[in-house]
């Protein structure tokens, strides 16, 4: 679940009391996937594909990523990054949309997640924020796409933020659920407020050795808890919800996840050859290229408010917030609204 109150999680908590006014995603004729050449987009309703036609692998840096693609090989590529404790499955609606819009849509299996694997058994399960994004970079140079449309939820946004904010040559453009979620060791330090601090219960939980044995033994039962309180109005089934949850019998995934939060709070070490990104990371870069940002009217998980980081973005930029009960999950609870804003961006 994000680490929204970072640069959230800290200073987002000082501008609560400022506003923002927020748009709600209008669905107008897209832009298309190239400025100029705008294609016809048909309204997809929510669950209306249940899977990828396929699986691809690739070796990429540390990993061997597995990923589904859709589209036209020679369309603008976007690529889709999934949260935790979700999966590629959050795009499975939104990526028809935009293959049928003219891209190449890449949907890859985070480290710890599907048939995502470690090349080497000896590498480090590491989940720190910035190694998550050296995978795309990995992923991206595997693939011989030179620059991409990057977007995504949770975990994925933050990703996506990352690249954006730290290789902004290789990003046309974002789109972020939650915007701006990059984080910090450092400010993870000041505490929060009671209320605050009771939203982030499972990472207090993943702190202790009961909490990461509770999350191997319970992984699923501890996925559909999470996916019920994040997005409380979101009515999924139990066959969207095992299709994804399969995706956590990963090897890896209790490791990389129980890393991530415990490095969060500065009770496990990441690698020293990621201290310099971290340290930029650190001081909250702004992010340049063409963004929007998204946010559900009925996001149960920790989030910020979009006045707090607004400033973060200097490219061109918006806010959309999406109506109707739309929870963390927003890709699969709302496929059509994010599949528009990753289609407008894009014609930026």
């Amino acid at each position: 679940m994000s680490d929204n109150i970072n640069l959230g999680r800290r200073r987002f908590l000082g501008a609560a009391a400022m506003t923002l006014a927020t748009a709600q995603v209008a669905l107008a004729g897209p832009a298309g996937a190239q400025s100029g050449n705008a294609k016809p987009v048909s309204a997809v309703k929510p669950g209306a594909h249940t899977s990828f036609p396929a699986i691809k692998q690739i070796n990429a840096g540390l990993l061997n990523v597995g990923y589904a693609e859709a589209g036209p090989a020679d369309g603008p590529p976007v690529i889709l990054l999934h949260g935790w404790p979700y999966d590629i499955h959050a795009f499975v609606d939104v990526a028809p949309i935009l293959a049928s819009a003219g891209f190449r849509v890449i949907v890859p299996h985070l480290r710890g997640y599907g048939t995502t694997r470690f090349l080497s058994g000896d590498t480090l399960r590491n989940g720190q924020q910035g190694v998550l994004a050296v995978d795309v970079i990995d992923l991206m140079d595997a693939l011989r796409i030179e620059k991409a449309v990057v977007a995504g939820f949770d975990w994925g946004a933050r990703t996506a933020d990352i690249v954006a904010a730290i290789w902004p040559q290789r990003v046309k453009a974002l789109v972020a659920v939650s915007g701006y979620l990059i984080g910090s060791q450092q400010a993870n330090k000041a505490p929060l407020p009671p209320k605050a601090e009771l939203s982030w219960w499972y990472q207090y939980y993943f702190t202790t050795e009961r909490g990461r044995a509770g999350y191997e033994k319970y992984t699923r039962d501890f996925a559909r808890l999470i996916w019920q309180t994040a997005s409380p109005k979101w009515n999924f089934d139990d066959a969207t919800f095992e299709r994804s949850a399969a995706s956590l019998d990963n090897p890896d995934h209790v490791a990389i996840s129980i890393h991530n939060y415990r490095w969060r709070l500065s009770l496990a070490e990441g690698e020293t050859k990621y201290d310099d990104l971290e340290k930029r990371l650190a001081a909250f870069p702004v992010i340049q290229v063409p963004s929007i940002t998204l946010e559900g009217d009925a996001n149960g998980a920790p989030h910020p408010d979009p006045a707090a980081y607004a400033k973060k973005f200097s490219g061109r930029y918006a806010h959309r917030l999406i109506t109707g009960g739309i929870g963390h999950n927003l890709p699969q609870e709302a496929p059509q609204a994010f599949a528009e804003a990753v289609i407008d961006v894009a014609g930026y």
